[in-house]
């Protein structure tokens, strides 16, 4: 599994633009991928040095269409913490 293929897109809202101030950054992964993998991924894409990572599985939510009954897709979510002296410059301006 590639770097690109560990970390799909990253997650943006107000809860995680509160967090990027205290030096976390919210992504979306790969459900396979491990806190090891998804930390080496953020080193090697955005030239930093993660300080940790937490990963938990966001639940489907139900929804319903008309008359049937369903859930959303499941979808694993991973925080990774940074040093106080390195950002992402991806996120920088959003």
């Amino acid at each position: 599994m590639t770097y690109e293929q560990i970390l799909i897109e990253p997650v943006l809202s107000e809860k995680t633009n509160r967090m990027r101030e205290e030096g976390k950054y919210v992504f979306k992964v790969d459900p396979s991928a491990s806190k090891i993998q998804i930390k080496e991924a953020v080193r090697k894409l955005f030239n930093v040095h993660p300080i940790s990572c937490t990963v938990m599985v966001v639940g489907g939510k139900p929804k319903r269409v008309r008359y049937k009954a369903g859930y959303t897709s499941s979808w694993k979510k991973a925080i990774v913490r940074l040093p106080k002296d390195e950002k992402i410059a991806l996120f920088e301006g959003v």
